[in-house]
């Protein structure tokens, strides 16, 4: 097994730490740095439990080696929260009830964070395709796309208010 020291940004805060050549980065944040909001679903890459974003674009975790992620960014659901306020996107999911059982929720809100920082005014079919990497067993769909459009225009509304001020 070949070792490899990498050091990643996670959630605004660099990490080291030496790893198998082998590790995926979904288990180098569950294992290495006990963030485990990121969820191991299928191991396959068809459900996208796993995603987070790396350099600010939505990626499937469990399809990337923690090796890759050396010198980059990743921003996983826990770095999601401001000061503790809830991200406009968990306020969503919370208000527009685009939850059930929540296992895909932390992918989703991240499919759909680096969708609205891309296109902050999303259609229902733009959204619907941004989180189309995403499947949910409980749902079916309505009430996320309603979480998402509701936290677009609640980002769309900060942006306003502070280029007012």
């Amino acid at each position: 097994m070949s070792q490899h020291t990498i050091t990643v940004t996670v959630n605004g805060e660099p990490r080291g730490a030496t790893v198998d050549s082998r590790l995926l980065l979904v288990h180098y944040i569950r294992e290495h740095l006990s963030l485990t909001g990121t969820h191991v679903g299928c191991d396959t890459t068809s459900c996208g439990a796993c995603t987070v974003l790396l350099d600010g674009r939505a990626v499937k975790s469990c399809t990337i080696f923690a090796v890759q992620a050396d010198g980059h960014t990743v921003e996983t659901i826990e770095g999601v929260a401001n000061d503790g306020q809830l991200h406009p996107l968990q306020e969503g999911f919370w208000e527009k009830h685009g939850l059930q059982c929540g296992y895909c929720t932390p992918g989703m809100i991240m499919a759909a964070k680096a969708l609205l920082e891309k296109n902050p005014n999303p259609t229902e079919e733009e959204i619907r395709w941004g989180i189309s990497g995403n499947l949910c067993r409980c749902t079916g769909y309505m009430k996320i796309v309603e979480a998402i459009q509701y936290a677009a225009e609640k980002l769309r509304t900060q942006q306003k208010e502070e280029v007012t001020v």
